[in-house]
């Protein structure tokens, strides 16, 4: 009897080609989309985003082209629950979110994974960039870059559990370009062949997250002041949860010379700018951190580090706290790190683990 695969299908072209090739290889794949959210709710149009009609449809034809059964399971709830309550709660601490990675956490490894189970499923299979080995010294399952660097995704798979990677595939993470899949896309007749990749944010199509968060909330968040460093007043911005670490375009101001938000006082409403040196860590600490290859090591380990997805991996140290906290010190001071963003440590294309920041120190 054949292994059975539940695939989660967004109706793009990753994860048709990812059903495509696990029904090659032998295995009973059931299809399923996840409604994660209604538009209308949060003040979004049906026309640029994930979660359409046309997307369900796109990923039914697929699935019935290929023969597998298919579903449409209405995640909403647990997705304003899990994913976008928790973005609107970080950026209103001052944080910096990133709900792809919450996305994934909670809906397609946690939510999706349980029903998998449920169903009676062997695996969940996705269309991210990534690779899974088994370590064959150690028994250990291992999160690995996918081949295809430029599209790598492992910087958002950094939470999985030991139990999660061995029940999850991955078939594009082989693929060493994005034209490869399109190309087998078209061998099978997709409709979605040539279809544009989705925007990061899902939920936030315009790219304004203040007034998505005002929308959905229905607060209104108090202009204040941009300061420098010194505490002399720059100007007036529209609202603290509209700026994040390192941001630079947007401010509204006119400089004598390029500024960039270095800290956001969320006790006075003042969002602080500097021309650089402030915008530079020497160290960061990440609370619930997940290591992949082994447990917490009792010592420092080398390794290099990502603090944002598109980040340049930079060498640093990790060394475990006594409270379970990671502490990383950066070989060179590294640029706008971020309280709420993840710290993801590689050692060449091996993911060693990660957390999610909560602390910078200059």
């Amino acid at each position: 009897m054949s292994e059975k695969a539940l695939i989660a299908m967004s109706g793009g072209v990753d994860s048709s080609v990812a059903a495509a090739l696990m029904k090659e290889a032998g295995y009973d794949c059931i299809g399923v989309t996840m409604k994660l959210y209604n538009n209308e709710d949060a003040g979004i149009s049906r026309a640029h985003t994930c979660c359409t009609l046309e997307d369900t449809e796109d990923a039914r034809q697929v699935a019935a082209s290929l023969g597998m059964p298919y579903y449409v399971f209405n995640f909403t709830d647990d997705f304003g629950k899990q994913v976008i309550e928790r973005f609107i709660k970080t950026y209103e601490a001052g944080g910096t979110p990133n709900p792809c990675i919450d996305c994934n956490r909670y809906m397609k490894h946690e939510k999706l994974y349980k029903r998998a189970e449920a169903l009676g499923c062997d695996f969940i299979v996705t269309g991210h960039y990534a690779r899974i080995a088994q370590d064959p010294e150690t028994g250990r399952w291992l999160l690995k870059k996918a081949r295809n660097l430029a599209k790598d995704q492992s910087y958002v798979l950094y939470f999985l559990n030991q139990k999660q990677l061995e029940h999850t595939k991955f078939p594009l993470g082989e693929f060493h370009s994005k034209e490869e899949v399109r190309e087998l896309a078209e061998k099978h007749g997709f409709i979605n062949a040539r279809k544009h990749d989705s925007q990061d944010i899902c939920f936030v199509v315009n790219g304004d997250y203040g007034d998505f968060i005002e929308r959905y909330t229905g607060k209104s968040f108090a202009p204040g002041n941009f300061v420098d460093t010194e505490g002399h007043v720059l100007g007036q911005h529209k609202g603290i949860i509209r700026y994040t670490i390192g941001q630079r375009k947007g401010l509204g101001l006119a400089l004598k010379q390029p500024m960039y938000v270095c800290e956001k006082d969320m006790e006075h409403n003042n969002v602080v700018l500097t021309t650089g040196p402030e915008l530079y860590s020497r160290q960061l600490i990440a609370d619930h951190f997940n290591w992949i290859p082994y447990d917490a090591p009792d010592h420092p380990v080398r390794v290099t580090v990502k603090t944002r997805y598109k980040a340049k991996e930079v060498p640093a140290s990790a060394e475990v706290l006594e409270d379970g906290r990671v502490r990383v010190t950066f070989d060179t001071p590294e640029r706008a790190v971020a309280i709420g963003q993840a710290v993801v440590l590689y050692d060449g294309d091996l993911v060693v683990g990660g957390g999610t920041i909560v602390k910078a120190i200059r």
